[in-house]
């Protein structure tokens, strides 16, 4: 690990592009030790074995048609970044550098920020269902990452034998994968609206209702996702989920204030928004009444409707 390798990339940050991608992947991996993959005996297998059986069990308790898809890595922590900076590169791509008094300024920091983002996100993402937005060939497959040796460190953090951590990790993982399968509309719909909003911002303005049908909808991936984890995970999970939401929260005051300014305090926000609004859901009308939400994007829950689920269920099933 080099913090000096990492200024220089970002220092060097060149191009035509409000970031210099290659600078920051360089960056983040410079100051982020790649973790080992050197697995154990039937580990593979394992990671393999858990990702089957939580496809047979979300498909259960769940009935939704979905498979999981064909590319499922075992990663290290550059490999995640490499990975999700292709993402990142295509989803900001149609921002616009403008003029600018200072562009090279503006693309050093910009680099920079990326940089602490994905440095950050590599060393704390444990696994990733990756829709791969945006890709060049839409018949491209869907990916599911592991990162092994934030799985193996988090295991040990939180006291937790790890085959059953990483079972956990991959039950989460495919519930994203059902809910992709069973929406293929889900992939366009997240894509439309971060392309608006990405416009707009590159014409200097922020599009709010975009962003916030964006938020609607991640809200809802992410309840979903914790409300098919609730019913399909085939072991006693009430020690997990109390250590994983306090991992969520954070664990200290400089930790907790370093996500709220990278912004990824939303995304807590979003599985506990989303949780309870499906938990109001199964409440009121049953499991199968969740899955009206993948008929199509009409049947998303507004942004008012996720703390109100009455009025959600009275519209589309009245």
């Amino acid at each position: 690990m080099s913090l000096y390798r990492s200024v220089r990339s970002v220092a060097g940050a060149s191009g035509e592009s409000v970031i210099d991608w290659t600078a920051a992947a360089e960056g983040a991996k410079a100051i982020t030790e790649p973790g080992s993959l050197a697995l154990e005996p039937g580990e593979r297998a394992g990671y393999a074995r858990d990702v089957r059986d939580a496809r047979r069990e979300i498909r259960r308790v769940a009935d939704l048609a979905f498979d999981v898809p064909e590319v499922v890595q075992i990663q290290n922590r550059h490999h995640w970044i490499d990975a999700n900076v292709e993402t990142f590169e295509r989803v900001m791509g149609g921002i616009d550098p403008g003029v600018g008094a200072f562009p090279g300024v503006a693309r050093t920091i910009n680099t920079g920020t990326m940089t602490v983002l994905f440095g950050f996100l590599g060393r704390n993402v444990l696994g990733q269902y990756d829709p791969l937005l945006l890709a060049e060939t839409p018949e491209e497959d869907h990916a599911l990452y592991f990162v092994r040796p934030n799985i193996k460190r988090a295991a040990t953090a939180l006291d937790v034998d790890y085959p059953r951590f990483r079972r956990w990790i991959a039950f989460h993982e495919v519930t994203h994968a059902a809910e992709f399968g069973a929406a293929p509309w889900l992939s366009e719909h997240l894509e439309s609206r971060m392309q608006a909003g990405i416009e707009t911002l590159s014409e200097g303005r922020f599009d709010r209702a975009a962003f916030r049908e964006l938020d609607a909808t991640m809200t809802v991936v992410e309840g979903y996702a914790e409300l098919l984890m609730d019913h399909a995970f085939d072991d006693e999970y009430a020690d997990l989920r109390r250590k994983i939401d306090a991992r969520r929260r954070g664990r200290g005051p400089l930790q907790r204030l370093f996500r709220r300014l990278l912004g990824l305090g939303l995304k807590r926000r979003q599985y506990e928004r989303g949780k309870a609004f499906f938990d109001g859901v199964v409440d009121a009308r049953g499991l199968e009444a969740a899955g009206a939400v993948w008929e199509g994007p009409e049947s998303l829950p507004t942004d008012e409707e996720l703390d109100a689920p009455g009025l959600w269920l009275r519209r589309v099933d009245p």
